[in-house]
């Protein structure tokens, strides 16, 4: 425990619905490089109680802030009794390898959540281990929270999120995702992404693709998958018809919700992330 501790440094810390949101940065022996993540634990934590954990896995451009500071997530937190944890989307600093061009969907804040196995980037693009080992190691090592776990994302975050979870049965009690990548080996940002860290083995694509892995999924999990209908992103990249059809085949139980009028914004997480906190609040503490 003393080891462990002496790798994290809190960067800031603010009062919130009686609980606290809190930044750190440590150094991930994973990720080879400085990481930060965002904690908030809710009033609960405060007072000798051991509370269950939502990780959150952000979307392309994102760090560990949007999240913490758009979604409203908090009020919900608080009375449930759920602390909820925002990683970044990617490793940074220097030496760590962007894309040359510059472009917003790989490289730094578009890791994916996989580990990469190409040069240049598998000396750092490692965020699937990050967020299913080290991180939790982490968090349980230095706060009040117990080893009930469940994962939510958006976007990037919510294919990490599907994925994650589809692929670590018995690991969290619970997955959902606002308008997730539901089908990367089929659409470009999913394309681009797979074919620079993984290579051009789309066997090694299909392993990091929701709907391949639901549709062969013979363990259940309870899934909420909430898709904004005007949603500028949502014929081209998010593709949620191909998760409903995996879900279909392999008799998963998954609830997806299309809501007219809602974009790929965080206007539409802030709508919805209350019914998002209490669906893995029941699961969580059953």
């Amino acid at each position: 425990m003393s080891e462990l501790a002496n790798e994290l440094e809190n960067v800031s810390a603010n009062k919130s619905f009686g609980g606290w949101h809190k930044q750190y940065r440590h150094y991930s022996r994973t990720l080879g490089c400085t990481m930060r993540f965002a904690v908030y634990l809710p009033p609960q934590a405060m007072v000798g109680e051991n509370v269950p954990v939502l990780y959150w896995l952000s979307g392309l451009t994102c760090t560990d802030e949007n999240f913490m500071q758009k979604a409203g997530a908090q009020l919900a937190a608080a009375e449930l009794g759920v602390a909820i944890v925002a990683p970044d989307t990617s490793p940074r600093g220097e030496g760590v390898p962007d894309d040359p061009e510059a472009a917003y969907d790989l490289g730094l804040g578009a890791g994916f959540y996989v580990n990469a196995t190409e040069a240049p980037w598998s000396r750092h693009y490692r965020m699937y281990d990050y967020v299913v080992n080290e991180l939790p190691e982490l968090i349980e090592a230095h706060f009040p929270v117990n080893d009930r776990r469940a994962i939510s994302g958006h976007s990037m975050g919510g294919h990490g999120a599907l994925t994650i979870a589809l692929r670590n049965p018995g690991r969290y009690c619970s997955v959902s995702a606002f308008s997730p990548i539901s089908n990367p080996v089929n659409c470009p940002w999913g394309q681009k992404a797979f074919r620079a860290y993984l290579g051009d083995d789309q066997a090694l694509w299909q392993g990091h693709d929701a709907s391949v892995l639901m549709s062969e999924a013979s363990q259940s999990l309870p899934t909420l998958v909430d898709q904004g209908m005007d949603d500028d992103f949502l014929e081209r990249e998010l593709k949620p018809e191909a998760l409903e059809e995996a879900a279909r085949v392999s008799g998963f139980p998954l609830t997806l919700r299309r809501h007219e009028g809602y974009d790929h914004s965080y206007y539409f997480i802030a709508s919805f992330i209350a019914e998002h906190l209490q669906f893995h609040h029941r699961h969580l503490i059953s």
